[in-house]
Order: structure tokens, then sequence, then C-alpha cells
């Protein structure tokens, strides 16, 4: 089995709307203006494509995203600069064939020349033992607790320290900027929309 990602298309966000409304208790559902909000802002939206197929999505959003998400301002609220996982949602068919773990090897990569910190949450309520198991595995470690506004549930908020940002910064960012490669381009999105979370 071949994982492709990629950057997502728009006329995928129904496809990617229905797999993310059937993901499960974990996933906060989202409607129509949600999700195109995600799509026009989020400093990272890609999919997995398997045989030709969306198998899952993964949503991020830097530090000077509008987003509204409780969980999202929370770190806004604790670090100055980070890339926040907002939501990785893998078809039910698909859990377990390494599609997580590949987003994730793509996520850092795309992250450690952008940012200090990569952050999530994880649910304690209902508790995801597999989750938290996987973030760890990656260097996540618990950074605090809270309970979200939008649920009144319990969830792990959890941080990893990207060891490359600080070599990339002073060396590219803080100079003459990231060379112009196309592994390396940011996401061109619309950041005039404005979401609840």
């Amino acid at each position: 089995m071949s994982i492709l990602i990629r950057d997502v298309r728009e006329h995928e966000l129904d496809s990617i709307l229905a797999l993310n409304n059937a993901a499960g208790p974990t996933i906060l559902k989202l409607d129509q203006a949600q999700l195109a909000f995600c799509h026009d802002e989020a400093a990272y939206f890609r999919v997995a494509e398997v045989d030709g197929a969306v198998v899952g999505f993964l949503i991020a959003f830097d530090q000077d995203s509008s987003y509204r998400s409780s969980n999202y301002l929370w770190f806004k609220q604790h670090y100055p600069a980070f890339l926040y996982i907002d939501r990785v949602v893998i078809a039910s068919a698909q859990r377990g064939a390494g599609v997580g773990r590949v987003f994730y090897a793509d996520i850092t990569s795309f992250a450690e020349v952008r940012a200090p910190l990569l952050a999530c949450e994880v649910f304690l309520e209902p508790r995801n033992d597999v989750a938290l198991v996987f973030h760890g595995t990656y260097g996540f470690q618990e950074v605090g607790q809270r309970v979200m506004d939008e649920t009144g549930l319990r969830v792990s908020m959890l941080a990893k320290e990207l060891t490359s940002y600080p070599w990339v910064k002073s060396r590219w960012l803080d100079g003459p900027g990231l060379p112009d490669v196309p592994w390396l381009a940011s996401r061109e999105h619309d950041t005039r929309a404005v979401a609840e979370g």
C-alpha cells in the first residue's frame, strides 16, 4: 500500500466533512462553514490518499490564526509560537495501516522549519489511550489538562519541542528566509475568514 500525502483540494471538502463527522466521539463535528474556514486559514491542511481515494486528513493552525477553538486559544495563551494540530482523521478501514504515522512524519517536517513547538490535545473523557501512546512515541509530553469550553470534557494538552527549529531560525528565518523550493513552501490560503472553532 502506497500512501500519498498532499494538500487538500477545494472540491474534496464535502468528502472531508463526511469523513470528519463519521470519525466518532473523539473528533468534534464540523459544519460546512467551519470546514471552509479551515480550508482558507489552516497553515497545514493535507490529505492522505491510497489508491486514488482520500482516506484521511490533518489540519493544523499556527499562532497567527484567528481560529477560536478553546484548545487552540489555550496554547496561544501559553506559547508565543507553535503549530497546533486541530484534528487528524483516518477512515476506519485504514486505521492501523500506518497513515497516522506518515501524517506525523510529514507535519513534523513541515513544522520544524516554522515553529519551535508542535501542539495538540487528546481526549481524557472518553479516555483515548491509543492516541496518548501514539503521541508519546512521537515525543509529545503533557503540558497541562483542561476542560473544553465546547464540550465540558477533559483533555490532555500535549506539546513536542522541535529541536531543529533554533538552527533553522538562526540560519534562515532570521536571515534570507527559507530557500524557494516546493517542499518548504507554505500553503496559500485566505486569512480573511473568522470561525468560532
